[in-house]
């Protein structure tokens, strides 16, 4: 089981659109795939058609008293299946700070899965916090969305610098991609055209478009209702070189 997570300590960055592209195309070849919304917001649940709702809340899954299997729901895509948000996740710090080892707790509770899925990708909060050092050790990679800006990049290299320290984060791998692209403006064709280059950077980058805001609109992955787009190729390429970078688990 390959688990991925979109992350980045900044908001707005496309961590739940490419999420749920990537998600839908690997359960389009025929993987066994997981979407967990870990955001309190729940825009994945609510793009996947399911009820944001965990019974129990975020305390009880995290201590095992929901057993995961038991809050996964299906979606109208094949393969393709959604452990939603819940409200209660914004307590998810909380409720770790309580347990022994929280770092690894994600990790354990998907270890659980590990003969039901091929692929696991957690669909992140922005934030750094107990949870997100729990997906940091659960993770094989880290897709970090990233916004051709100075202020993303300089969260990018924060976030790379606190695991760096840490050692037992390092199993998680950094591998961060441009999304919302716009090549319209100069900023944005200097920075992919200069820090895109560096090895450690995924090389498929997303443009921006209005069709991947629609996706909240159509309920569904921009690849399914508009799979001849600029986007929907580009997520396309993105989950082929994902595949090839991290080695399935």
């Amino acid at each position: 089981m390959r688990v991925l997570a979109l992350y980045n300590i900044k908001g707005g960055v496309g961590k739940t659109s490419s999420a749920a592209n990537l998600a839908y195309l690997a359960a389009r070849e025929g993987r066994r795939t997981l979407l967990w919304d870990l955001d309190p917001q729940g825009a994945a649940t609510f793009m996947f058609r399911v009820k944001p709702k965990v019974k129990g809340g975020a305390r009880k899954l995290l201590e095992g008293g929901r057993r995961l299997e038991a809050v996964i729901k299906g979606t109208d895509f094949e393969d393709l299946d959604l452990l939603p948000a819940d409200f209660s996740y914004r307590k998810l710090d909380l409720a770790l700070a309580d347990m022994k080892k929280p770092a690894r707790r994600l990790a354990s509770l998907l270890q659980a899965l590990d003969d039901e899925y091929d692929e696991v990708f957690l669909d992140c909060a922005p934030s750094i916090s107990l949870l997100s050092e729990s997906v940091f050790v659960a993770a094989d990679a880290l897709l970090v969305p990233t916004i051709p800006t100075t202020l993303s990049l300089r969260m990018l290299d924060r976030l790379e610098r606190h695991l760096v320290k840490r050692r037992r984060f390092r199993r998680a791998r950094i591998l961060p991609f441009f999304c919302m692209v716009d090549c319209r403006k100069k900023l944005h064709r200097e920075i992919t055209a200069g820090v895109g280059v560096q090895p450690e950077f995924l090389q498929t980058s997303v443009p921006y478009s209005s069709l991947v805001e629609k996706m909240a609109l159509n309920r569904a992955p921009v690849n399914r209702f508009a799979s001849w787009s600029a986007p929907a190729k580009a997520y396309e390429q993105l989950w082929a070189e994902i595949r090839e970078r991290v080695p399935a688990g």
